[in-house]
């Protein structure tokens, strides 16, 4: 039996009953009940105490990507493949969603923002859904779309959610994954994307809504196409996503490199790439890089007595192709890595390209510092507008 998200204690007044699961979840008090889903503790002062779902100073420190779709679509199994490290095979065994989850990624100051899953039995139409609150201060909605299923009831409930989303919230940027294409045969997944895109858009123009823009990913766990469409999401809620992309192509147009990637190594996301086209095949010939180093790092890397980190401001590895490529991977901060393409006679000038490359982090360190002070800012401005809130009896809150 799920439990329906409750109300804070002095809203429920003795009603202390659990409530059955049915078919639909209900949303009976999750705008006021949101903190039961949050992994901190507000007297600790950690950052949980001021990054809850009311807040509208979190969805700056921390974009909120919402995950949605039907039953059995792929929701979770994005989520566990992408963040925990686990095997394709094993989300089979994972059970159905039949409550919101919320997790906060925080892998860098880059990569920071907050994942809901949400259940794709949840009713839109149940007077109790606040959608208002939900899609309020979101950064990005994904909606999941089972492309070897009948995706018709998925196009109305998409049509659905984007409708009342933008309504509230015009800035959230609508991200479709056509899901579970590694089922298909490429012209069947040609087809069915086109088909899916304009259908979708087709609806969205019925309703008078064609300003509305929908992007469209072909997307499978047992590949690294969903890491791609996820690099793309997230990279639309880094604000200094133009620094960073200006950073690399002075740095590849000065060194002689083809193509470089800044990569969160814990997720193999690229948070920034220069402004050549990206090619599906380089960024696969990237992921597996990070896992080699990382794998070997993971074994040789420690001291003797365990102790220490894998991956550290040290960390650098060279592999060479048979195609006259060499890749080259440089340690950015604790969580980033430069993977850099460069070809066998450009790399002859290894200490240029090193020089440059301690530039590059120099510059990546001072956003560093400008982003954490923006952070901290946020966190006071948040902290104090707590403070000023009235405790349940209406006496005023000690400051913390």
């Amino acid at each position: 039996m799920s439990q329906v998200p409750r109300k804070l204690p002095e809203e429920e007044e003795g009603d202390e009953e659990e409530e059955e699961e049915e078919e639909i979840v209900g949303l009976a008090g999750y705008a006021d009940g949101a903190e039961s889903f949050s992994d901190g503790d507000a007297e600790s002062g950690g950052d949980e105490a001021f990054l809850d779902f009311n807040d509208p100073f979190s969805t700056e420190v921390k974009p909120r990507i919402l995950l949605m779709g039907l039953r059995r679509s792929g929701k979770s199994s994005i989520q566990k493949v992408v963040f925990h490290k686990m095997s394709p095979n094993e989300t089979l065994f994972l059970e159905s969603t039949n409550k919101i989850c919320r997790e906060d990624v925080s892998n860098s100051s880059f990569v920071n923002f907050q994942i809901w899953d949400f259940p794709g039995q949840i009713d839109f139409f149940d007077p109790t859904f606040d959608y208002e609150m939900i899609f309020r201060g979101t950064g990005a909605l994904i909606f999941v779309i089972d492309s070897q299923d009948d995706y018709m009831e998925a196009l109305a409930r998409l049509h659905l959610t984007v409708t009342r989303a933008y309504k509230v919230n015009p800035d959230i940027n609508f991200e479709i994954f056509i899901h579970k294409v590694d089922g298909l045969s490429d012209d069947h997944k040609i087809e069915t994307q086109r088909d899916i895109h304009q259908r979708a858009n087709d609806d969205l123009a019925d309703a008078g809504l064609e300003k509305i823009h929908l992007s469209f990913y072909l997307t499978s766990i047992y590949d690294h196409s969903i890491f791609e469409a996820f690099s793309k999401v997230v990279q639309k809620l880094i604000p200094q996503l133009p620094t960073l992309e200006n950073l690399l192509n002075i740095f590849i147009s000065n060194s002689g490199i083809e193509k470089a990637f800044l990569f969160d190594v814990v997720s193999k996301i690229y948070i920034a790439t220069d402004s050549t086209p990206v090619d599906m095949q380089t960024y696969e010939l990237c992921c597996d890089m990070i896992d080699v180093v990382i794998d070997i790092s993971c074994i040789y890397g420690l001291k003797d007595d365990g102790t220490g980190t894998p991956y550290d401001k040290e960390s650098m590895a060279i592999i060479k192709l048979n195609n006259t490529t060499v890749l080259y991977l440089k340690e950015v901060t604790k969580f980033l890595a430069l993977v850099c393409f460069v070809r066998e006679e450009s790399f002859e000038r290894k200490g240029l390209i090193d020089y440059n490359f301690h530039c590059f982090r120099k510059a990546i360190q001072e956003v560093f510092e400008v982003r954490m002070k923006v952070v901290r800012s946020r966190k006071h401005q948040s902290l104090m507008q707590k403070n000023k809130r009235p405790t349940p009896n209406g006496t005023p809150r000690m400051p913390l």
